[in-house]
C-alpha cells in the first residue's frame, strides 16, 4: 500500500537530534497522502468493533512487589464458532438480505476506508517550482548583513551591484543605471523604496546616505556622515527614514527637511543592526518600528516615546511578565529605549516581518546558530509560536494575497539548502519549497501585487517566482440606498 501510494521514503537516514529538515520540494501532496493512508492503515489494521472484548487491566494491589502480571484470560476460546445470533442476540439473523453487507463488497479494504478514500479532498494550492525569468546580476554581494534588493510601488525593482544601483522595470524589462560611486570608492550596502512613490534610498559601507528620485534619476538628498560605519538596513515610514548601521545606532530622518542631523537616534544593540522594518499598523504616526541586530536581539521601538506600564519588566536586561522579554528601563543618552526586547534567538536576527493581515504580529528569523522563526505579538510582548526551519534564515516577507509566509535560507545541517519555503499561517504547515539557487538567499522582495517574488544569491541572479494567486476582489461597491453610510 505504502508504495501505491508513492510514499516511499526516498532520503537517507537522518540523525536522530535533527528535529525537522527542509524538504527539497513541495511536500504539501506528500503530506496529505501520508494523512490518508495512516488512517486507513490504522482502519484496517485496527478495526473498530463493538464486539471486541476489553483489553485486560493489570490488577491493582497494596505492594508493587506482590504484583501479579497480566495474562491472557484462560476461558477465551478465540477460534470458538458461533452464529451471530448466538454471541449477540441484537444481531439480525438474516446478514446477507442487506445489500451493502461487506461480504459483497469486491473491495480490498472496509467499508470505512473506502468511505475515506471517496470522500472531497481539500484543494491544493500548486506553486511552481521554477523562476519565471531568470536575471543576472554580476557583483551581487554574497554577504549576509546587507539588503540590496526592493521592490517598489511602481513596479520597479533596485538592485545594488557594487558600488551602482541599477533600476530594472517590470512591466518592458527596461534596465537603467541609477548612480555609481566608483568616484567615491565607495559601495552599495542597501536599497530601500518608500512606500509609496518613485524616492529610492541608498546606503553605503562608508556611512553615506543618499536620497535618489528614479523617474528623473536625480539626487535629491545626501548625507555624507550618516552613520560610522556601513548602513546595511533601511526602512520607511511615510516621509521619515529610519537606517541602521554597524556602529549599533539607528536613526531617524525627515526627508523633506535639509538638516543633516537625525531627528532622533536609538541605541538598544550591542552590535551592528541589520534588520529595520516599520509596521504598516495605525498610519505613520501610530506605527512600530522592529529592528534585528548582530546581537541576537529584536527591539520594537515606539517613537512617540511611549512606555511599557510599570511592573512589566522595565528593569535593566530583566524579564518581562510574559518570561521572554524585557525592556531596558534607563534612558540611553542617545535616544530613546525600546518598548520590548526580546532574547530569544540565539544568532544574529536579520529577517523581519510585520503580518499585515494581523495587527501587531511581527515575524523574526535568526542566523545559522539559531534556525528558527519566532512569531511574537508585539502589544503584550508574547511569543505566539516557532518554527525550527534546519537552516540560516535570511529573509522574510508576507503574503499580501493570504495568510502565508516566505523564508529564504542559506547554510544548513541537512542536506537541503538555500530554500526558498512558503508557509501556512499560524498552523507552519509547509505549502511549497522552491530551489534553484546554488547559494545563500539572502535578498527577497515582493511585486506591488502580492503575486510574484523575486530572490536574490551569492550566485549573481535574481529568480522570479510566481509564488502566490491574483488577490480576490471582494470589494462591494457603493450604493446610494445604502443610508447607514450616512449615520455619523
Amino acid at each position: 500500500m505504502r508504495t501505491s501510494y508513492h510514499l516511499m521514503d526516498e532520503s537517507g537516514p537522518s540523525t536522530p537530534s535533527k528535529n525537522r529538515i527542509i524538504p527539497t520540494e513541495s511536500d504539501a501532496l506528500k503530506e496529505q497522502a501520508n494523512a490518508i493512508f495512516t488512517s486507513i492503515l490504522h482502519t484496517e489494521v485496527t478495526p473498530p468493533s463493538p464486539r471486541r472484548p476489553a483489553s485486560p487491566t493489570r490488577p491493582t494491589t497494596a505492594s508493587s512487589s506482590t504484583a501479579v502480571p497480566p495474562s491472557t484470560p484462560t476461558r477465551r476460546r478465540i477460534f470458538q464458532y458461533n452464529s451471530p445470533s448466538a454471541s449477540n442476540p441484537a444481531t439480525p439473523t438474516r446478514r446477507l438480505d442487506t445489500p451493502t453487507d461487506e461480504a459483497y463488497s469486491m473491495s480490498p479494504v472496509r467499508a470505512e476506508s473506502r468511505q475515506l478514500l471517496e470522500s472531497p479532498r481539500r484543494q491544493l494550492r500548486n506553486v511552481c517550482k521554477t523562476p519565471y525569468r531568470v536575471l543576472d546580476a554580476p557583483e551581487l554581494a554574497d554577504d549576509f548583513y546587507l539588503n540590496l534588493v526592493d521592490w517598489s510601488s511602481t513596479n520597479v525593482l533596485g538592485v545594488g551591484l557594487g558600488s551602482c544601483v541599477y533600476l530594472w522595470t517590470a512591466h518592458n524589462a527596461a534596465v537603467s543605471k541609477l548612480c555609481d560611486l566608483a568616484s567615491t570608492n565607495d559601495t552599495v550596502s542597501s536599497v530601500s523604496w518608500v512606500q509609496k512613490g518613485t524616492t529610492l534610498a541608498i546606503g553605503t559601507l562608508s556611512g553615506r546616505l543618499h536620497i535618489y528620485d528614479a523617474n528623473t534619476l536625480q539626487l535629491q538628498r545626501s548625507y555624507s556622515q550618516a552613520h560610522t560605519q556601513r548602513i546595511g538596513a533601511l526602512a520607511w515610514n511615510a516621509h521619515v527614514l529610519s537606517s541602521g548601521s554597524r556602529d549599533r545606532m539607528v536613526h531617524h530622518r525627515d526627508v523633506r527637511e535639509a538638516v543633516t542631523r537625525p531627528f532622533k537616534r536609538c541605541a538598544g544593540h550591542k552590535q551592528e543592526v541589520c534588520g529595520l522594518k516599520w509596521s504598516g499598523d495605525g498610519g505613520p504616526q501610530a506605527a512600530a518600528l522592529a529592528s534585528g541586530g548582530n546581537d541576537n536581539k529584536v527591539c520594537i521601538w515606539d517613537l512617540r516615546g511611549s512606555k511599557r506600564a510599570a511592573g512589566l519588566g522595565t528593569g535593566g536586561g530583566s524579564r518581562g511578565r510574559s518570561g521572554s522579554s524585557s525592556s531596558t528601563g534607563e534612558e540611553s543618552s542617545a535616544g530613546d529605549s525600546p518598548l520590548w526586547k526580546f532574547h530569544e534567538h540565539t544568532a544574529a536576527v536579520k529577517a523581519l516581518a510585520w503580518d499585515p493581515h494581523v495587527s501587531g504580529v511581527l515575524a523574526t528569523g535568526g542566523g545559522t546558530q539559531d534556525k528558527h522563526i519566532r512569531f511574537w505579538n508585539t502589544f503584550n510582548g508574547n511569543m505566539l509560536n516557532e518554527l525550527d526551519t534546519g537552516s540560516q534564515v535570511c529573509n522574510l516577507i508576507w503574503s499580501l494575497t493570504s495568510h502565508e509566509l516566505v523564508s529564504t535560507h542559506g547554510f544548513s545541517s541537512t542536506t537541503a539548502q538555500n530554500q526558498i519555503c512558503i508557509w501556512k499561517y499560524p498552523n507552519l504547515n509547509m505549502v511549497a519549497s522552491l530551489t534553484g539557487h546554488t547559494h545563500r538567499v539572502l535578498y527577497l522582495a515582493m511585486s506591488p501585487d502580492g503575486e510574484t517574488i523575486v530572490t536574490g544569491a551569492g550566485d549573481e541572479t535574481l529568480r522570479f517566482w510566481n509564488a502566490f494567486p491574483k488577490k480576490e476582489n471582494n470589494e462591494k461597491k457603493e450604493s446610494r440606498l445604502d443610508y447607514g453610510r450616512l449615520i455619523r
